[in-house]
């Protein structure tokens, strides 16, 4: 720590307190973790959920390393203002490179995957300034985590202090989620994911489980959780729309009358566009008519393939595994949705306003006969269900229409085997490993309309049943893992 920085804290009655506070507590510090380790570990395993392997992981006030030297990622790097911590932080664990260095001053020449503060944004003098600071080890695809208490905690807290469960220190801020949301935007990042976990926060055998595991994921119990959590991710006005190639996969079951409709109807727009049929075990002539339009159309960039297995979502892969271009896209050979509002995709990821496009056909109004009565009310009960699932809201899970980079969707595919090969619709297997990725999910509303040619692939029963079980699956694999 420089000399000016030591000053600063003096002149700033606020900042020495913190200080002294923690330089005094660093010698009993990696006691007082061990004795709360139950509350940590949770927070550790939350955190980890959504880092890869391959990440490069900041934690800013990281005391004596406890946390940082678990999380995951390929490079791991801690600060915190208190020398003493340091010290023993570096003493504790050779593999992770720990710096004294101040919050609000940053100085590292670097970026980061992750960024994670855990509990230290009460300890702040000023928040903003350290969101502010926090920008300059970010690139656009950085992921800032903030964990804090949630403010209900705050009477139950100081009672703790008061009986010794909790160590004293000076008053801290208790930011509201509004509060620290606030000063995520005020500072330049997208919010967009909130959770809280965790109702009780002292292991107690049996009690624990059933209040953290089960009771916690319900939405009523969930508001009085202790830990809240804010995904956030750098985003302002330097963010442009670049030029992409495109890959369009249109999966084609008994679809022969809307393939030439399809060609001539997707407009042409980022670098290039590459259009790829896969056919689905089809009971009329689709297949000759893909081979047909392909030779008619001699200056289009279309690729052929015939799927192997079953259901859409294999056609899905079989597509995405032909593709070259930087972004991929789903266009359902139906053309209920509107070839001529891919555009529309595109502008969405291409600015960096989302990294996962989900189209959403339940804003707009459809055309009459454009979806049936009962599957209308399916669409709506899992819209609700899914967006408890995913703490964020997804109002239509099973528009065909979705896009993605593709440097992500190799991402996804890595981490697959998480969730399994469950889902025979292609949609959930992209929402979820989107999810799990941490990417920024966003709904686009799109103009549903009736279909011209051929009869729906979907059992309103039998699928509808399928996705119950799906969303049973996913509740386990997201919120009770």
């Amino acid at each position: 720590m420089s000399i000016g920085q030591k000053q600063t804290y003096k002149a700033n009655s606020r900042k020495e307190a913190f200080y002294n506070h923690f330089e005094g507590l660093a010698p009993t510090h990696v006691r007082y973790r061990k004795r709360h380790k139950y509350f940590w570990n949770d927070i550790i395993k939350y955190c980890n959920y959504f880092i890869q392997d391959d990440n490069s992981v900041l934690e800013i006030g990281c005391a004596t390393g406890e946390t940082i030297s678990k999380m995951k990622g390929k490079h791991k790097v801690g600060i915190d203002f208190s020398p003493k911590m340091i010290e023993i932080a570096k003493a504790q664990y050779e593999e992770v490179n720990f710096h004294v260095m101040d919050a609000g001053h940053i100085d590292l020449d670097e970026t980061f995957d992750v960024i994670i503060l855990s509990h230290v944004t009460g300890y702040f003098d000023d928040v903003l300034t350290v969101f502010r600071a926090i920008k300059k080890v970010t690139h656009p695809r950085t992921r800032i985590i903030v964990n804090y208490y949630n403010f209900l905690w705050e009477p139950l807290l100081v009672f703790a202090e008061i009986i010794g469960l909790k160590k004293k220190c000076p008053r801290q801020n208790w930011l509201s989620r509004r509060d620290a949301q606030t000063f995520l935007y005020l500072a330049g990042y997208d919010h967009y994911r909130v959770s809280r976990r965790m109702l009780l926060p002292v292991y107690i055998p049996g009690l624990s489980y059933l209040m953290n595991n089960f009771m916690d994921r319900l939405p009523l119990f969930n508001s009085f959780s202790i830990n809240q959590f804010i995904f956030a991710r750098p985003y302002g006005p330097e963010m442009v729309i670049k030029e992409y190639s495109v890959s369009i996969v249109i999966p084609a079951r008994n679809e022969s009358g809307n393939i030439e409709e399809a060609v001539k109807r997707i407009p042409e727009f980022g670098n290039s566009v590459e259009l790829i049929f896969i056919e689905g075990n089809s009971t009329d002539d689709t297949w000759d008519k893909i081979k047909e339009i392909k030779d008619k159309y001699p200056h289009k960039n279309i690729k052929t393939g015939q799927q192997e297995g079953k259901g859409k979502g294999d056609a899905v892969r079989k597509g995405f595994g032909m593709a070259t271009g930087d972004i991929l896209m789903i266009l359902d050979a139906d053309l209920t949705v509107m070839p001529e509002d891919l555009p529309l995709f595109y502008y969405a990821i291409a600015s960096g306003k989302g990294e996962f496009i989900n189209g959403s056909r339940l804003v707009y109004p459809m055309e009459k006969n454009a979806m049936r009565l009962l599957n209308y009310f399916g669409n709506k009960f899992f819209s609700i269900v899914f967006s408890w699932l995913l703490s964020q809201p997804i109002k239509d899970t099973l528009c065909g229409t979705k896009v993605l980079f593709r440097k992500d969707y190799e991402k996804l595919i890595k981490n697959r085997d998480f969730f399994g090969d469950f889902d025979p619709f292609g949609d959930f297997d992209l929402i979820f490993g989107a999810y799990k990725l941490n990417l920024r999910i966003i709904d686009l509303p799109i103009r549903y309309r009736e279909r011209a040619y051929g009869d729906t692939n979907i059992s309103r029963f039998s699928h509808g049943f399928l996705l119950l079980k799906m969303a049973f699956y996913a509740a386990r694999k997201i919120k009770f893992y």
